[in-house]
């Protein structure tokens, strides 16, 4: 496994990191003890850092992680969690929410803090509440050690762009996700600006929420019809040459030096050994140069996540292709 620097966090990464959210049954139902598995055979495969919300599984996703990493040493991993979001339609980004939200956390992690606190979502929400409220709460709970780094997280690029200069030095982190894949690399356009702020950087979700496989996408993903085919055929692909799509995805978006480390998620044990291998094989150049062809008429396509203002190019690009 290697190790990349977070940013001006100074923490030194796994380029594969742990998304808690299966363990929430948020993809299908799990068995919690595979689930605790998982977590110690992914810190057992040099895995070291881990990332949660309360809003995953409605808080079984933490209280199951909660089960698991209380058996581990706590130095042997970097631990995220987030506030403000709650529910498919829940947010609450007040600071006495925020604060409280980190307390139950504390509670079912069976920790006293964590490495950074997110911002969950947070393009569902005006600008000001965040900047004025929220991330003013992070630096408070920094000073009070119930916190290490406080950061940002949500789907847009745009989001990013226009809230990053304004936060100043207050976001230590972000995560993006479905933004770095087989895809979909336009992260890549961020990165000066994130270079600039000397933020860290979590990418997440390689196989952008399942798009990426063979056995085609859950109704609710919201990407397109066109999109969610071309990556069935890409995935098809790959199979027919004894290939698994996943494996390309996750090297793939492991192997920049400049993407300090990927989040996948998943509650089988067996799973998250095989993906953490994945990063040390070389990639098959070949299979990967047509991968990437048959996605190209797709490539960089996303959906709207949240406000308008954090989606102008996507609506500029349905409005052109309206006229």
């Amino acid at each position: 496994m290697q190790y990349r620097r977070l940013g001006r966090t100074g923490l030194d990464v796994s380029v594969l990191s742990f998304g808690a959210s299966s363990l929430g049954s948020v993809f299908r139902e799990t068995d919690d003890r595979d689930g605790i598995r998982a977590v110690h055979a992914a810190v057992d495969a040099g895995i070291n850092y881990i990332d949660v919300s309360p809003y995953y599984g409605l808080t079984k996703a933490e209280t199951v992680l909660g089960r698991a990493i209380r058996e581990l040493p706590r130095d042997k991993f970097y631990l995220s969690t987030k506030a403000g979001r709650y529910g498919v339609d829940d947010f609450d980004f007040s600071a006495g929410r925020i604060v409280s939200s980190l307390e139950e956390s504390l509670a079912r992690l069976h920790t006293d803090y964590v490495d950074i606190l997110f911002l969950h979502d947070i393009e569902f929400v005006p600008a000001d509440i965040i900047l004025e409220e929220a991330i003013p709460t992070l630096r408070r709970l920094k000073e009070q050690g119930k916190i290490r780094f406080g950061g940002i997280c949500g789907l847009p690029l745009e989001l990013f762009e226009k809230l990053l200069p304004r936060a100043d030095v207050d976001v230590d982190a972000i995560i993006s996700y479905c933004h770095y894949s087989l895809n979909d690399a336009s992260l890549l356009e961020l990165l000066p600006l994130i270079a600039s702020k000397d933020a860290g950087l979590v990418n997440a979700s390689p196989l952008s929420m399942g798009l990426l496989g063979t056995r085609g996408t859950p109704a609710w993903h919201p990407a397109s019809p066109e999109l969610k085919a071309a990556c069935k055929r890409a995935a098809e692909f790959c199979a027919a040459q004894g290939a698994d799509i996943a494996k390309l995805a996750v090297q793939f978006s492991t192997a920049n030096p400049a993407i300090p480390t990927t989040l996948v998620s998943t509650a089988n044990p067996d799973n998250i050994v095989k993906n953490a291998a994945w990063t040390d094989e070389p990639i098959d150049e070949a299979l990967l140069a047509q991968v990437l062809d048959l996605l190209e008429p797709v490539r960089g396509e996303s959906w709207v996540s949240g406000r308008p203002e954090y989606n102008e190019r996507i609506h500029r690009k349905e409005g052109a292709g309206n006229e």
